[in-house]
This record gives C-alpha cells, sequence and structure tokens, in this order.
C-alpha cells in the first residue's frame, strides 16, 4: 500500500492521453509518456507479458506497442489503467482462452511483486479490458507495427487498427459506475468534448462476456 501510494505521488501517476486527439500523432502524444526502461520490469512480468518469452500469455506485446496502445484507448499509467490496457490486448489477440485469463489475474495478483500486484479494483478493471478487447473488431494488435506510424494522426490510426472510441467511452462509464471511488475513474475520458453521459448516445452497452464472469 505504501508502495502504491509513493507511485501516485509521481509526476508521471498523472499522464492521461484521453481519446479527443484524433488531430495528433501517435508519435505527437508518445513525446509527452514518462517512459521508464525495459530492464525496470521485473522479470516475472517479462515472463507472462513479453512476446520474447517461451511461456508469454496470448497478446504478450512488446513495451513500445503496448505504449501505443496506451494512446490509442486514451487510458494513462495507473495500476487500474495497465489492468485495463493489459486485458484489453489479450481480449483483442482473439486468442484467449478462459483458463489463461484465469491464469493471469492469479500470476498478477500473488506472485506479481508490489506495486505492480493487482488487487480486486485492478481485476474488475482488467476483465472489463479483455471483454471489451474481444468484442471489438480489433485484432492482433500486439503485431501491428506501431513504430513505423509515428506520424500518422491518431485518428486515421484508431480506424486503420478498427478500435471504436464510442464502445470505449461506453464502457470507461461502466467501469466508473463499478469502481466510482478511485482516482483513475474519476478522469477517464467518458464522453466527446466534455458531453453529459446522458447526452451521449450508445449502441451497445458493455460486453455480455464480462457480465457472465462479474
Amino acid at each position: 500500500m505504501r508502495e502504491r501510494y509513493a507511485l501516485e505521488k509521481l509526476a508521471w501517476y498523472d499522464w492521461n492521453p484521453g481519446l479527443d486527439n484524433d488531430h495528433l500523432t501517435l508519435g505527437d502524444v508518445l513525446k509527452t509518456l514518462p517512459a521508464i526502461e525495459a530492464s525496470a520490469v521485473p522479470w516475472i512480468i517479462r515472463l507472462v507479458e513479453n512476446p520474447s518469452s517461451p511461456v508469454a500469455l496470448p497478446g504478450a506485446i512488446t513495451l513500445a506497442r503496448h505504449d501505443a496502445i496506451h494512446v490509442l484507448i486514451g487510458r494513462g499509467l495507473s495500476a487500474q489503467d495497465e489492468a485495463f490496457v493489459i486485458g484489453f490486448t489479450m481480449g483483442a489477440s482473439k486468442k484467449l482462452r478462459k483458463w489463461q485469463e484465469w491464469l493471469f489475474i492469479a500470476i498478477a495478483r500473488f506472485l506479481y511483486p508490489r506495486p505492480y500486484d493487482f488487487k480486486k479494483d485492478h481485476i474488475i478493471a482488467f476483465r472489463l479490458g479483455v471483454a471489451e478487447g474481444r468484442h471489438q473488431k480489433a485484432t492482433a494488435l500486439e503485431d501491428h507495427p506501431f513504430e513505423d506510424e509515428m506520424d500518422v494522426p491518431l485518428g486515421v490510426l484508431r480506424k486503420r487498427v478498427a478500435i471504436n472510441t464510442v464502445r470505449i467511452r461506453s464502457v470507461y462509464r461502466w467501469e466508473k459506475k463499478l469502481l466510482p471511488n478511485t482516482r483513475t475513474s474519476r478522469r477517464v475520458d467518458l464522453d466527446v468534448g466534455g458531453l453529459d453521459a446522458s447526452a451521449t448516445r450508445v449502441p451497445e452497452g458493455p460486453s455480455s462476456d464480462w457480465k457472465r464472469r462479474g
């Protein structure tokens, strides 16, 4: 708990790209991201989440491409944000089995070192991310060469990889209802241009796949 509180006091904890940035390029936004060295990531996280690992789970992705997904779906760097991004990437792989999903939750909760370990709130965000990744048309984002598209506007890139930001915002509103008291939920990008949620028409609610496992 002490380590997580210390992280929340760091400047990078407030980084949050949002979704109202279609006019900016991927490189523009990534330049503002307070990055860390890959070598600073604990070995067990690299074992599970790095695509070069022989036991990596579906959706395992390089750190650079992982950062690009943070930008594309408008998430910051808090533990709740990380949980959603990881879940979204795994779900979008379209290869994740239920047992692998549960295995990752167990590893992240009981084996990841502090402050990277998942708490109950983070598991909720992770499951929402998995369900939304499965539902979206975006597929195998871990294989997309985002590093070659730094000059592409985010609006173009989101369409290119089939990320639907209307659905993303609807899921974020659902996430805020489920986790109303977290700092991250208070800052997720819920509506275009700050519109009241009730004024925004959402074609569908969160995937029923998540609700079955809720």
